[in-house]
């Protein structure tokens, strides 16, 4: 969280820097539990969870980032990584690196994620067009793109669910 959401956290009355380190803390812990119900080796099975995963990772940062899930054959997770940050309203996505990390870590499938810092969680077209990029790119070496989700601040927009893929 930016130094200025703590200030303004603060000035609300009856905030104070020991309550700001406490939800935090909270957070954190939050985070940490949705990553372990996702750990190495568990199949997917909750769509909702994944979707509450990738918006505890994502939601709250200031700049756009750019992260895949990587999955076996089987759909069990290999790992989760942030593989692009880019600045406030847009990332460079490269193709090859993503491919390049899919291979290195003997991926059979991949769900890609980022967030929008404005909140908006609408994907552009630029998003459907690298999305489409990247599906592509990763077919040559038979790894497929199961889903892309877009993280605004309440809304997590899913390219599969809306028959983008």
């Amino acid at each position: 969280m930016l130094e200025a959401d703590q200030t303004q956290f603060c000035s609300a009355r009856g905030l104070g820097s020991a309550k700001f380190a406490q939800l935090q803390a909270t957070l954190e812990l939050s985070r940490r539990h949705l990553a372990s119900q996702l750990a190495r080796g568990n199949a997917l099975t909750s769509p909702a969870l994944v979707r509450h995963y990738l918006s505890s990772q994502l939601r709250h940062l200031g700049h756009e980032e750019f992260a895949g899930l990587f999955l076996d054959t089987q759909h069990r997770i290999i790992r989760y990584e942030s593989l692009f940050r880019g600045t406030l309203d847009s990332a460079s996505v490269y193709p090859r690196e993503v491919a390049k990390r899919a291979l290195e870590l003997h991926a059979g499938a991949v769900i890609l994620a980022h967030n929008h810092p404005s909140g908006v969680a609408e994907p552009s077209d630029a998003d459907r067009r690298i999305t489409e990029r990247l599906k592509d790119a990763l077919a040559l070496f038979d790894v497929r793109v199961l889903d892309h989700f877009v993280v605004g601040d309440g809304e997590v927009v899913s390219f599969a669910e809306r028959g983008w893929l």
